[in-house]
C-alpha cells in the first residue's frame, strides 16, 4: 500500500518509501525556516549593526532560544512523542475509550497553566535576569524591555511544541516542519514594520508575533487528528472489554508515559543543553561591545549543518519511539544506527564547507549597511571553531533520542550533558582571557563533544542491564559501539582531506562568491570521492536518496 505524509494509515510499521517522502517534506520546509532565519539574521544585521542595541537584543533572545530547546525541539518532545506513540498503540490495539484523547485531557491544560506561569514569571523577573546573563551590559534597560516581549514565547512555544509533538507521533510532518517558516515572517515583518519607531525592540516584537503563528499554522491538522476515530478500534474496544480487565495494568500505566520524573528528566537534559549559551554570553558581555553579536552570527550559520543533519532524526524519532513501545529493540537499534551514520556524514560535509569559505559565507550574508568587513573577519573566525563542535552536536542531537524514546525517565542524558556544561564553562573562563571570542568558540566544541563521547559511551549498557523489570525492554535504545566507531571514522576522514582542498580552492578566486562556489563544491566533490573510497554509509545513502528524488522528477520520468 502506497503510503505518503499526507494520507498515511494509522502508524503501520513505516516503510522506508514513506520515511523517506516524509524526510523531503520536512527536509524542503526545514530548509525554508533556515534560510527564512538567515534573512532573520540579515535583516537584524542590516538594521542595526552588531554592537549595544543587538548585543541587548541577544541577551533577551536567550529565551526563545531556551524556549525552543526546551519545549520544541528537545525537552516536551523528548516526553510527549513516545507518550503519543503509546497511546496510539494501545488504540490500534482496541483499548477502551481513546487513549489519545485521554491523553491530551490529562496534559494538556496542566501544561498550558504551566507555560503560561513561567511566562508571567520571566515578565515580572526581567531585570534580575538580564543581570544574571550579560552583568557587563552597557544598556541593561534595553535588554529588559525585549526581554518583557520575548517572555510570551513561553506559552506559544510550549502550545507549539506540544502540538508538534502531537502530530509528529501521528505522522504527520507538514504542519510542525512550517513552524519556523512562520516564526522567522513574524520576526522579519516586525523589524521592518516596527523597526523605524521601536528600534531593536522591534525584533522582540517580532518574537511574539512569530510565536502565536506558530501555534496558528498547527492548529488545523492537530483538530483533524484528533477527531478523528477508527471505527475498527471502536469495534475492538467494545469487543475487548472482558480482555482489558485483565489487563488493568497497562491501563494503569498510561499516566507513568508521561510522569513527573520522565518530564523533569528530559526538561533538565534541554536546560543544561541550553546553558552554553548563558556560558557563552556571560563570559562575553565583559569583552568590547559586539563580541555576542559575533558569536551569535557565526553560531547560527555555523549550525545550519547540524540542523539539517538532525532533521532525519525530528521524522525517525517516532518510528523508535513506535518500535520500543512495540517491544522490536532490533529495528529499533538499526533505525537508530543508520540515522547516527547518515546525520554524521551530511553534518561533516557541512563543516567542511563551512571551515573552508567561512569568510565568503559571512560576506555573502551579513556584509552590507551596519555591517563592517571588520565584523565580517571577525565573525568569520569565530564561525570556524564553532564548527569543530558540529559532529558532537549532532551526535548528541541523535544519542539523546536513543535515550528518550522508550518514553521512561533516564537520567544518564542529562549527567552526561552536566559533564559537557562543566567543560564549557571552565575551558570558557580559561581561555577567554587570552583568545577572547575564540576561547569562548573553542571552549563550545570542546564541551558538547565531551557530552557526545559520554552519551556514546553510556549507549551500550542499555543491552544487559538497563532494562524495566515491569515490561522488560531496555531503558534507551542499545547501540554498537565499536562498529559505530569504525563507521564514523569513515566520513570523518573524507572531512579531513575535503576541508583543506575546499579551502585552497576558495583562496585561489577572488569576489565572495565566485570564491564560495569554487571552494563548496570542491569540498564536496572531495568529500564525497573520499566518502565513496573508504565505503562511507552514509555517503552512499545519501547518494543512493538523492539518485531516487532525481528519477522522481516529471522531466526525467517523461523520457
Amino acid at each position: 500500500m502506497t503510503v505518503t505524509p499526507d494520507r498515511a494509515p494509522e502508524l503501520p510499521p513505516a516503510s522506508r518509501r514513506f520515511l523517506a517522502k516524509a524526510a523531503l517534506v520536512t527536509a524542503a520546509l526545514s530548509v525554508a525556516g533556515a534560510l527564512l532565519g538567515l534573512v532573520r539574521d540579515q535583516a537584524l544585521a542590516r538594521l542595526f549593526g552588531a554592537g549595544r542595541d543587538t548585543d541587548a537584543f541577544l541577551v533577551a533572545w536567550t529565551v526563545p532560544e531556551f524556549a525552543a530547546t526546551l519545549l520544541i525541539e528537545d525537552g516536551l518532545a523528548f516526553a510527549l512523542v513516545p507518550a503519543f506513540s503509546v497511546a496510539l498503540a494501545r488504540r490500534s490495539q482496541g483499548a477502551p475509550g481513546d487513549p489519545v484523547r485521554a491523553l491530551v485531557a490529562g496534559t494538556l491544560p496542566r501544561l498550558s497553566l504551566a507555560f503560561v506561569a513561567v511566562g508571567v514569571l520571566l515578565v515580572g523577573v526581567a531585570p534580575q535576569l538580564v543581570e544574571l546573563l550579560a552583568p557587563g551590559l552597557p544598556d541593561p534597560g534595553l535588554a529588559v524591555d525585549c526581554t518583557r516581549l520575548t517572555a510570551t514565547c513561553a506559552v506559544s512555544f510550549g502550545l507549539a511544541g506540544y502540538a508538534s509533538a502531537a502530530l509528529r507521533a501521528h505522522r504527520r510532518f507538514v504542519a510542525p516542519a512550517a513552524i519556523y517558516v512562520a516564526y522567522n515572517v513574524g520576526i522579519v515583518t516586525g523589524m521592518f514594520v516596527l523597526g523605524g519607531r521601536w528600534g531593536v525592540r522591534s525584533a522582540a516584537a517580532g518574537v511574539a508575533i512569530g510565536g502565536c503563528l506558530m501555534v496558528v499554522v498547527q492548529l488545523p491538522s492537530l483538530i483533524k487528528q484528533l477527531k478523528r476515530r477508527r471505527p475498527e478500534a471502536e469495534e475492538a474496544g467494545k469487543a475487548g472489554q472482558a480482555g482489558e480487565a485483565g489487563q488493568s495494568g497497562q491501563a494503569a500505566e498510561e499516566p507513568r508515559v508521561l510522569g513527573g520524573a520522565v518530564v523533569a528528566t528530559v526538561l533538565l537534559f534541554a536546560l543544561c543543553r541550553q546553558s552554553q549559551v548563558l556560558v557563552e554570553r556571560f563570559l562575553a558581555s565583559h569583552l568590547p561591545s559586539g563580541a555576542i553579536s559575533h558569536l551569535n552570527y557565526a553560531q547560527k550559520v555555523a549550525q545550519m549543518p547540524m540542523i539539517l543533519s538532525v532533521m532525519l532524526c525530528t521524522v525517525t524519532y517516532p518510528v523508535v519511539a513506535r518500535a520500543l513501545a512495540e517491544g522490536d529493540v532490533e529495528r529499533a537499534r538499526d533505525r537508530v544506527e543508520r540515522d547516527l551514520a547518515l546525520a554524521v556524514c551530511v553534518v561533516l560535509l557541512g563543516t567542511a564547507v563551512v571551515v573552508s569559505c567561512a569568510p565568503q559565507i559571512i560576506e555573502l550574508l551579513f556584509q552590507r549597511g551596519a555591517f563592517t568587513a571588520k565584523d565580517t573577519a571577525a565573525t568569520a573566525g569565530v564561525m570556524r571553531v564553532y564548527a569543530l563542535g558540529l559532529l558532537g552536536q549532532t551526535m548528541v542531537g541523535v544519542l539523546a533520542r536513543s535515550y528518550f524514546s522508550a518514553g521512561r525517565a533516564a537520567w544518564y542524558p542529562f549527567g552526561a550533558m552536566a559533564v559537557g556544561i562543566v567543560v564549557t564553562a571552565w575551558s570558557g573562563a580559561l581561555a577567554v582571557g587570552p583568545w577572547g571570542v575564540y576561547g569562548i568558540a573553542a571552549a563550545n566544541a570542546a564541551g558538547i563533544t565531551v557530552t557526545a563521547l559520554v552519551l556514546l559511551a553510556g549507549a551500550p549498557a542499555a543491552l544487559p542491564g538497563l532494562r524495566s523489570a515491569r515490561h522488560g525492554l531496555p531503558r534507551c535504545v542499545p547501540i554498537r559501539v565499536r562498529p559505530v566507531l569504525r563507521e564514523l571514522s569513515r566520513p570523518l576522514r573524507a572531512a579531513a582531506v575535503a576541508t583543506p582542498a575546499g579551502a585552497f580552492a576558495a583562496s585561489r578566486i577572488d569576489g565572495a562568491i565566485p570564491a564560495f562556489a569554487a571552494g563548496s563544491l570542491t569540498a564536496t566533490a572531495v568529500f564525497v570521492l573520499v566518502g565513496r573510497v573508504l565505503g562511507a554509509q552514509g555517503v552512499d545513502t545519501a547518494l543512493r536518496s538523492v539518485r531516487s528524488a532525481i528519477r522522481r522528477l516529471p522531466h526525467v520520468r517523461s523520457r
